[in-house]
């Protein structure tokens, strides 16, 4: 296949890249900066504009772009941010999918579309939450609009927080937890889904080749754990007591919005697409994962 990415320099993209060459794919890259490769084409979101001949026999798209979450409190510019760097890329590259008539589109979306569940387990087929991050999602699946209707497959990747020591939420706890610190956060009992780097490469690579999956995927591992519980696995991983609690009041004051919906909250969420389609896991155990990892 001829795969073109957006987002393709992140922790992602950057792997899935690797491993699509790997398995004998040619990757095209779309840059915001003049392209110095053969295999780059350069565009600009906020102005709608791709290089001629970007989508000359492409296969599909996928798309990884959006500025970072955890990034301090939500001022009213960041939500404008996080909201700019999905939708505008989303709406752009779904008209060009539509316009070339690309087969199929992978993209972007977050487990947080379905806001707090508390106890309640959900899969795909459960609607939107409540929230801030629930609501930029929503719309962000619904940017893809112009590819859908155009006849494209489109797959909407709810991704869970990824597990890699290579990045992401584990390179910004490993020192805390080294030091001693790690903590649950609140009561501890919120869920928090995940996925090993390993498998969600591995998830995008099944949705580029198979047919019958489309609309939303829940890219989690089956058994989600709670907060408390993957606080004691941090704290295995690295030989060190993490004995104690930050109260939510604390988090909220220092993180306001962003510690109610990234860290005291969070879904049950459970990958009913995958575990249907047989979807092969290489890293379901946490424990595994967190030691390989740290």
């Amino acid at each position: 296949m001829r795969v073109l990415i957006a987002g393709s320099s992140g922790l992602i993209g950057t792997a899935l890249r690797a491993r699509l060459k790997q398995d004998g794919h040619e990757v095209v890259r779309l840059v915001r900066r003049a392209p110095a490769r053969s295999d780059e084409r350069g565009w600009d979101p906020p102005s709608g504009r791709i290089d001629d001949g970007a989508f000359d026999g492409v296969d599909a798209v996928v798309n990884l772009c959006g500025a970072p979450l955890a990034s301090g409190r939500w001022s009213a510019a960041r939500k404008q941010l996080l909201r700019d760097s999905r939708l505008e890329p989303t709406e752009v590259l779904a008209e060009a999918v539509a316009e070339h008539q690309v087969p199929v589109l992978v993209n972007g979306s977050g487990i947080n579309y379905f806001g707090d569940t508390g106890d309640v387990e959900v899969d795909e087929s459960a609607p939107a939450g409540h929230g801030f991050l629930a609501t930029l999602c929503a719309d962000w699946e619904a940017a893809t609009a112009p590819a859908r209707r155009a006849g494209s497959r489109v797959v909407l990747l709810r991704t869970a927080p990824v597990f890699t020591g290579e990045g992401g939420m584990l390179r910004l706890l490993a020192p805390v937890f080294r030091l001693g610190l790690g903590a649950r956060l609140g009561s501890g009992g919120q869920y928090l889904p995940w996925i090993g780097l390993t498998d969600l490469v591995d998830v995008i690579r099944f949705c580029l080749t198979h047919d019958d999956v489309a609309g939303p995927v829940n890219a989690t591992v089956p058994d989600p754990p709670t907060n408390a519980e993957f606080t004691r696995a941090v704290a295995r991983a690295v030989r060190r007591p993490a004995p104690w609690r930050v109260p939510g009041p604390v988090l909220r004051a220092a993180l306001g919005d962003a510690a109610e919906e990234m860290l005291l909250a969070g879904p049950r969420a459970v990958p009913g697409v995958l575990t249907s389609a047989g979807f092969p896991y290489s890293q379901l155990n946490l424990d595994e994962t967190l030691a390989a990892a740290l």
